[in-house]
Order: C-alpha cells, then structure tokens, then sequence
C-alpha cells in the first residue's frame, strides 16, 4: 500500500494532468479505503458531453451541495460530517456509494481550479480528522504541481524549452532549471520554492546526470534556446 511520501513522489514526477492520473490511482483510492474517487480539473467540464456536463453541475452545485460550497467558499478539505447531519445528506445524496463523501481543493494563483474527491459506501467507516490531514498535504502538493506545470507551459516572457530536453526532468526540476537560468544562488532557489539548500544541491545533482552535463551553465544552455519576445 503507497504512504502519502510516495504519492509526493507520483506527483512531483507528473509532465501533465493525465499522467497524475494515473501514477495516482488506485493508490490513492487504497490509501484511503475509498469505494469511489476521482481528480478532477473545473476547466474540463466544457469538453464532457452534454450529459456528463449536467451530472458534473448537478454534483458541484454550491446551492445544493453544502458539502461543495464549504470547499468553494474555504477553500479546504471537508467531509460531509462537517456541514451536515448523516440524515441531511442522505436526503441531498442517497446514493449507497457515496454514504460518505471527502472533498480537497486544488487552488492556483488564488482560484479553485480542481477537485480531489473519495467516497465511502453504506456501512463502510466515515472518514475522519486523520483523513481530512492527509488530504489536505496532498491538496498542497497537487496545487503546488499545478502551479509549476502551468507557469513552465503558459506564461509568456518565460525562457524558450527545448521540448527534447525537458522532457526528461519532473516539473519541479524544471522549475530550478528555470530559477537557475535567472542566476539565482541554490540558497536563494530554496528560499523561493521552500525547500532546503541541501535539496536544491541534490536535484541539480540528479539533474546533471539526467543531461549528461557538468556545469549549471551547460545545463541551461542544453534546456533553453532563449526567450519569447
């Protein structure tokens, strides 16, 4: 059975929200005894087809959901025994499948962009403070990937990738990749991303061997032909 370390470690290693997907499940569902769970990003309810559309509006509705709308508006882990009575939620959702319901947030740059969510069946254990922790650490570390995948892939005015290279380093590697080039010191790239200067040592480490480089110059130059104008 995964910890929550290794599930860290699926995260970081993710070069797109597909591939989270799926080094993430079932794992996850085993690590928290889940009948259902899911991923889910806000901005893909456009592509589902019309019905899904209206099943996935009809769940994330902050009118009808109180469960929802104490993750929208708090924007924090929540299991229904938080907002409502077993007997409330029955009413709201009596599906057997989802007796139990916990919901975590992925937020970027201030908005909720995603939801992370797991279910319990009729006669199965509500989830608890323990579970609420843990999913709130993984919500910090699917919102941080979040971050870094789409500041790397959308933001103009950033360097120029060479796709051939990246593709080799998780995103978090790039994300040094990036502060390296901007010629930042490996103590002000760990005060920036909130890690050690140790840890930033040992990622620019593994990073050489990855690119078969030698210096943080011969890196950048392998990573970067130069930048949007």
């Amino acid at each position: 059975m995964a910890n929550l370390q290794s599930l860290f470690q699926r995260i970081i290693h993710a070069k797109n929200e597909q591939e989270l997907k799926s080094l993430l499940f079932p794992e996850l569902s085993d690590y928290f005894a889940a009948k259902r769970s899911g991923l889910f990003f806000l901005e893909e309810l456009p592509l589902l087809d019309s019905r899904l559309q209206k099943v996935m509006q009809f769940a994330l509705s902050t009118k009808r959901n109180p469960v929802v709308r104490y993750l929208v508006e708090r924007h924090t882990p929540v299991h229904e025994a938080l907002v409502i009575s077993p007997k409330a939620w029955q009413l709201i959702c009596p599906r057997a499948d989802h007796w139990h319901v916990l919901l975590g947030p992925i937020v970027n740059q201030g908005q909720l962009v995603g939801v992370i969510g797991f279910t319990r069946a009729i006669g199965m254990t509500a989830f608890d403070t323990q579970n609420l922790l843990d999913v709130s650490a993984l919500c910090l570390h699917l919102s941080a990937w979040v971050a870094t995948v789409r500041s790397l892939s959308l933001n103009p005015g950033k360097l120029v990738y060479q796709q051939s290279k990246t593709r080799q380093l998780t995103p978090r590697e790039m994300q040094i990749a990036q502060l390296v080039a901007q010629g930042r010191t490996n103590a002000q790239i760990g005060a920036e991303l909130w890690i050690t200067e140790n840890s930033v040592k040992q990622a620019l480490k593994r990073m050489f061997r990855k690119l078969e480089v030698s210096s943080r110059a011969e890196m950048v130059a392998q990573l970067f032909v130069g930048t949007q104008r």
